[in-house]
């Protein structure tokens, strides 16, 4: 019998939640780890982690991916409000995975009428429910934002006809996903993480829906974001034409890394997704990393899944380090911030800069 399913990569041991913080570091050396079996599906030609377990990722207030304390962030989120704006022309919307809530605000100061989920939520906005997304709330009246959620759901296309059972005839949905393309491009090899169980592109919104009325990449490449009506969703079909073609040298960056890194022990900024699994995979690669920067104080001094690492604030992480440091910017998009605090003491160095 011929397999529908087409293996793209192969993980061991990858941290369940890579955004999850711990208070001591045993707990983060202790904490649960799945295996990744990506595949490219040939029935729907979605691609996804076969090997992913439900049960192993459960998102709770320790669950910590607030990027809103970065002016380069912050402006895109004020990018996309005025594309939601101008093309779905509200008034009312509904986010779901809406974090701590900073996209909502951004369309709650330009006259929106906003309400979102989300089980990692704190705070006392009353227009936030701090609980997951069901599919049993109420929807009719409002269009839909799903800004780096999809990516997270086992079954994408029956979480989206749960909503679309839900909403009016004709209500629109944005929807932002990393982009799988530019992850391929790039040989991102820091960018594939357990909790993604989906990887898109953008072929597989236009073979999800029927109406499609916006889709590109922002944020230099990195995020697919689509304006689709919810209304046209069906289930893909596998197109030979758009087959991933997935780079056989995918994985060399790592290689090469702890070859750059000539036996230093590296210094990065960034604790998040991209950070967690770089200081995991050159930790295996015998390079294991000296320290970690972040200027989100939810994650100072906490620790990261797997490798155990501390987070530093940018005060404490470059006091001691001796000038001329290289340090190692996870995102490149974040160079010219970051430069603003470091000034010329130190060398920064940006992983995969720009569009490819």
């Amino acid at each position: 019998m011929t397999s529908t399913l087409k293996t793209l990569l192969r993980f061991e041991g990858y941290p369940a939640l890579q955004n999850k913080m711990f208070d001591t570091r045993q707990a983060a050396l202790n904490s649960p780890t799945g295996d990744i079996h990506l595949v490219e599906c040939l029935q729907t030609g979605l691609v996804y982690n076969a090997a992913f377990e439900p049960d192993l990722v459960v998102y709770d207030q320790d669950y910590e991916n607030d990027q809103g304390f970065s002016p380069r962030f912050e402006a895109h989120l004020k990018d996309v409000a005025d594309l939601v704006l101008e093309q779905m022309r509200g008034p009312s919307f509904v986010e779901i995975g809406c974090g701590m809530g900073r996209f909502l605000q951004v369309l709650r100061d330009r006259g929106g009428q906003v309400r979102g989920y989300d089980p990692a939520y704190v705070g006392d906005d009353d227009d936030i429910v701090s609980a997951p997304f069901t599919g049993q709330e109420p929807l009719a009246g409002s269009h839909i934002v799903l800004r780096h959620v999809l990516e997270h759901v086992p079954d994408p296309v029956g979480f989206l006809a749960d909503m679309a059972a839900k909403a009016d005839p004709g209500t629109l949905i944005y929807i932002e996903v990393p982009c799988f393309d530019w992850i391929c491009e790039a040989r991102a090899w820091f960018d594939i993480f357990y909790e993604h169980v989906n990887y898109f592109r953008l072929s597989d919104f236009h073979n999800m829906f029927g109406r499609v009325l916006f889709a590109d990449r922002g944020f230099d490449g990195q995020y697919l974001r689509v304006i689709c009506d919810l209304s046209t969703l069906r289930v893909p079909t596998y197109r030979p034409d758009h087959a991933v073609r997935f780079p056989d040298d995918f994985m060399k960056g790592v290689e090469e890394e702890v070859s750059a890194q000539q036996g230093a022990q590296p210094v990065i900024w960034g604790g998040a997704s991209k950070g967690v699994i770089y200081a995991l995979l050159c930790q295996r690669a015998g390079c294991a990393v000296q320290r970690v920067i972040d200027i989100n104080p939810a994650k100072q001094g906490r620790f990261l899944a797997s490798t155990g690492l501390e987070v530093m604030s940018a005060e404490a992480g470059l006091k001691d380090l001796p000038a001329g440091t290289e340090i190692t910017v996870m995102n490149a998009n974040y160079l010219d911030e970051i430069q603003s605090i470091v000034g010329d003491r130190f060398t920064l160095r940006g992983m995969f800069s720009g569009s490819v």
